[in-house]
């Protein structure tokens, strides 16, 4: 169970995500009462559905967008050295990697504990970085695993 004071804090900043996503006439489907939106980005090659959450317990605003590709089975470990590969250099967010199933997601996450503020340019900018990282990679990460890219050019690919 959340504090109360925790939960008002989490409402007041999803309310600033609702506003600035209002500003600027983003499209998106909002669930108030897990605090969460719902939304994506058109791309030349694959679209980004995210999800953006306020986890009030944590403190947290946390970005996650599903990466449209499976690794099949046989692809499974070339899929785990690549999402080490881009996680790397990576200053901000992270690609998690289920080696079980071969699924992957980025994820990018903001604290807002002890009175950070979060402004509407930094939750902007969480949306923004992330699917930027999520456009980069998604077509790479599909090249290999359906065999249309070795790991060596995925690995060549970062130079």
């Amino acid at each position: 169970m959340v504090d109360a004071k925790k939960m008002k804090r989490a409402r007041a900043i999803y309310g600033d995500l609702i506003k600035m996503l209002d500003k600027r006439d983003w499209k998106y489907n909002r669930v108030d009462d897990e605090l969460t939106i719902k939304s994506g980005i058109a791309t030349d090659d694959f679209n980004i559905e995210f999800v953006v959450y306020v986890d009030a317990d944590r403190e947290l605003v946390r970005y996650l967008s599903r990466i449209p590709v499976v690794f099949p089975e046989d692809k499974r470990i070339e899929g785990a050295i690549a999402t080490c590969v881009a996680n790397n250099g990576m200053v901000n967010g992270s690609f998690d990697y289920n080696v079980t199933n071969g699924e992957i997601y980025f994820k990018l996450v903001a604290s807002y504990m002890s009175g950070t503020e979060l402004s509407a340019d930094l939750l902007e900018n969480i949306i923004l970085v992330s699917s930027a990282m999520v456009d980069r990679y998604n077509d790479r990460f599909f090249g290999l695993a359906k065999g249309m890219m070795t790991l060596e050019q995925f690995m060549k690919a970062e130079e």
